[in-house]
């Protein structure tokens, strides 16, 4: 409770100094927009009959603060959501903008309609836009970057382990800079009680008393199916009892929550279903993407592709390329090219390894493998070895962006669940490797892969893109 508290005044400082920060901001725009069209006389030069001295504008300004401040207040500006994108925020704060210097212009011009220079308004309405704009992206990025760090992050507890619950978890997992800390996650199914990924499992749902009186929870999501509504009921009267805040998330007839389109009719909900993004149109574009930017990728990276394969060939003997089986979309198995970076018979000697597996899961990863060569330790390090796969991405078989390629011994061993990753065409990077690499848990490596595939954007795809580039160039959990 505590915590929470404290969540709750640090939110409201948070709104305090954003309103500041406007007041601020718009009132540099206005006077700025004055220098503008006064002194530097943009839109037409000033006559002396027309000049009005800046201290003439202070009361406008100040009206003008009053007015966009209780416009947005009203759209509900200082309490947005978490999760809000930047272009949404800006497109709030445009149309409020708009609303205000509509009202002040009907205002003044209304009263004295020769005394105030029209262009001020427009250069205002514009500057006040892009400041207020820049200033929610430092906001933004600030806050990102210390919730990521666990600064004022919320603590989070799961009700419910099914799918429902799995995709919450994967959606915090994707997006930390929500703020949300999961301490863990109750359910009543045995087989389901078992740690995914960083996610605990504390125990049944009759524990929800015996988790809040021990742990710090700010925020309890109950993610039960619909036919367990006395559980749910009581829960949120444990919830209200601790005063920790509770929110419930229905599954709507076990259905995948990614499949659940929700649309309204003058504030009646209409609840239907959504198609997976990647199909149709999406995917012919999606590929043509790959095929382009393989082929370019292939002929520009040449020299180097030559240069690494002259590397491997003088430091030790055998082929420059290593052939694996991997498995691809909808479970078809293809051959995945690398280039070598261990010893001939490294695959013999995996076996002899397993007791050194460094990560969480079916996967094999090891730090100090010894089965690296020199050659191999730098081209592992930087993501090199893997420039090959631009061929399997010309030829259809992988993506540049998706999945990675698990291998069919992997597969083999999946939980139901994790089959979903083989919706899609595995990828040459994706959203785990740029948060994480190797250093993921491999339960949460599936679940940032089906995030991906319930979300997909081309806008998602080249911010991924994007963010591989420092991650590779600073090696960020290779190994």
């Amino acid at each position: 409770m505590a915590s929470a508290a404290k969540m709750r005044r640090g939110n409201r400082l948070l709104t305090l100094g954003l309103v500041l920060s406007d007041i601020v901001l718009i009132n540099a725009a206005f006077l700025l927009a004055y220098f503008m069209r006064y002194e530097l006389e943009w839109g037409g030069k000033v006559e002396d009959f027309s000049y009005a001295p800046v201290r003439a504008y202070l009361p406008v300004s100040l009206v003008l603060t009053v007015i966009l401040l209780a416009v947005f207040g009203f759209e509900g500006l200082y309490r947005r959501p978490r999760g809000v994108s930047w272009f949404n925020q800006v497109y709030d704060l445009f149309s409020g903008t708009t609303i205000g210097i509509a009202i002040l212009v009907v205002l003044y011009f209304g009263l004295r309609p020769y005394y105030f220079s029209r262009l001020m308004f427009a250069y205002s309405w514009l500057l006040i836009t892009v400041f207020l704009g820049f200033s929610r992206s430092v906001v933004g990025f600030v806050q990102a970057h210390l919730r990521k760090r666990g600064i004022g992050v919320e603590r989070c507890l799961i009700v419910g382990a099914g799918r429902v619950g799995r995709t919450i978890m994967q959606n915090l997992v994707a997006q930390p800079e929500l703020g949300y800390q999961v301490i863990g996650f109750l359910d009543d199914d045995p087989q389901k009680r078992i740690d995914i990924g960083r996610f605990k499992a504390l125990g049944a749902t009759a524990e929800v008393a015996r988790i809040l009186e021990t742990e710090e929870v700010d925020d309890v999501i109950i993610t039960l199916p619909w036919m367990s509504h006395r559980k749910i009921l009581a829960i949120m009267d444990q919830c209200q009892k601790q005063g920790v805040r509770f929110r419930f998330v229905p599954d709507l007839l076990q259905m995948s929550l990614s499949q659940v389109d929700i649309d309204e009719i003058n504030g009646i909900p209409l609840i239907g279903i959504r198609e997976v993004s990647i199909r149709g149109t999406s995917l012919l574009v999606k590929r043509a993407i790959d095929v382009t930017a393989s082929a370019f990728g292939l002929l520009f990276l040449s020299p180097l592709i030559l240069l690494v394969a002259m590397a491997i060939r003088l430091e030790s003997p055998g082929p420059v390329l290593f052939r694996q089986r991997r498995v691809g979309k909808d479970g078809r198995v293809f051959t995945c090219y690398k280039f070598r970076s261990m010893w001939q018979g490294a695959e013999e000697q995996a076996e002899q390894l397993t007791d050194f597996n460094e990560t969480r899961g079916i996967t094999f990863k090891m730090r100090n493998d010894p089965r690296l060569t020199r050659v191999g330790r730098v081209i592992r390090r930087t993501s090199i070895d893997e420039l090959p796969q631009l061929y399997n991405i010309l030829r259809g078989e992988m993506s540049l962006v998706g999945p990675r390629p698990p291998l069919p011994s992997e597969v083999e061993r999946y939980e139901d669940w994790h089959r979903k990753r083989l919706e899609v065409a595995p990828g040459l990077t994706c959203l785990w490797q740029v948060m994480g690499r190797s250093l993921l848990p491999f339960d949460e490596m599936v679940m940032l892969d089906i995030y991906y595939i319930e979300n997909w954007s081309l806008g998602l795809d080249f911010r991924i893109l994007l963010r591989t580039i420092p991650t590779v160039i600073f090696g960020t959990g290779a190994y």
